[in-house]
């Protein structure tokens, strides 16, 4: 992905499966507004770490961070 600002999401399923991505601030706000649609469809966008596709309707509720955290040195952006 290209460098953009990213926020890490929790998607939660029914099942108490829990899907945890770093992605693209205008991402969250897509599955936001795809959540606030039809939900008997299904959203895919990218992550940091690959494609996924979820099913809206098994979506129970998503956490979206404030900001991502860094463990580690660098300089500060």
């Amino acid at each position: 992905m290209a460098d953009t600002e990213k926020t890490r999401i929790e998607i939660a399923f029914d099942g108490q499966q829990v899907l945890s991505v770093l992605v693209p601030l205008q991402t969250a706000d897509d599955l936001d507004r795809a959540l606030a649609g039809d939900h008997d469809s299904s959203y895919s966008f990218e992550a940091d770490d690959g494609r996924y596709t979820i099913h809206l309707r098994r979506v129970v509720y998503v956490k979206r961070f404030a900001r991502e955290s860094r463990v580690g040195f660098g300089a500060a952006a």
